[in-house]
């Protein structure tokens, strides 16, 4: 998108202008990745319960009277677990931060969309 300049500003300039952006505003992307971080943030979280249940089960206070087994070996499904969780919080943080940063370049967008229907006199 072009920077509206004065010698820009005839009508049908602006009228391109608009229609640009009308187009480029059709479909709000920051939406599609707020949808997709939030779906991972709560797939995260579910998966932090399930890692925790894990360290848990390990190496949890027991009830009294009750004798733990010894457990011989890595807690290898306690580290896949932990390992999985920081990834799918990770995408999910970062889906978020790139949809809110999307979001305020729209809201950019519509605000000069906005200004461009003052100018070509659209608003009804």
């Amino acid at each position: 998108m072009t920077a509206a300049t004065p010698h820009d500003a005839t009508p049908a300039a602006l009228r391109a202008e608009h229609d640009e952006l009308a187009r480029r505003l059709e479909v709000r992307v920051s939406i599609d990745h707020l949808r997709r971080g939030l779906l991972r943030t709560f797939v995260g979280l579910i998966s932090a319960g399930v890692t925790v249940k894990l360290a848990w089960d390990r190496w949890g206070v027991l009830k009294p009277g009750v004798v733990r087994k010894a457990l011989v070996g890595r807690p290898l499904f306690l580290w896949v677990a932990t390992v999985v969780t920081l990834v799918i919080l990770s995408l999910g943080i970062a889906s978020l931060l790139r949809a809110r940063r999307l979001a305020r370049e729209e809201d950019r967008l519509f605000t000069r969309f906005r200004e461009l229907r003052g100018k070509l006199e659209l608003e009804g």
